[in-house]
């Protein structure tokens, strides 16, 4: 099989597919990282981003959410309560939705710039 032409990393990650060929899904569940490619078969078995993307999150989704209760406090004052029903859930689904795509941003980087055991299939 011929390797197709260069994937970017950032499209990939965003998209949540494979490095290599772009097409296959990269996950096996919500973070779990599946041991191969469906598409083009590359070894994705001991892929780990560490902790690269998750001090992301909390530094990007850390800086958004204090301007927003900033602006909220200033612009409404709301009781304590509202703050306390509002933020966590905001906070956690804010996490969700950015782990994901760049943890596969973090592992498409490594697959371009070849900083971990990519394999081919035998």
């Amino acid at each position: 099989m011929t390797a197709p032409g260069p994937v970017s990393p950032f499209r990939a990650g965003m998209r949540c597919r494979c490095p290599r060929c772009g097409e296959g899904p990269l996950f096996d569940g919500l973070l779990a990282v599946r041991k191969t490619c469906r598409v083009c078969g590359l070894d994705l078995a001991a892929q780990d981003s560490g902790d690269g993307p998750t001090v992301f999150v909390i530094l990007i989704l850390g800086f958004v959410v204090v301007g927003l209760v900033l602006l909220v406090e200033t612009k409404f004052a709301p009781p304590i309560w509202v703050h306390a029903a509002i933020w966590p859930a905001v906070i956690f689904g804010g996490a969700i939705a950015m782990l994901r795509p760049l943890k596969a941003t973090m592992i498409a980087l490594q697959f371009r710039h070849r900083a971990g055991d990519f394999h081919a299939p035998d």
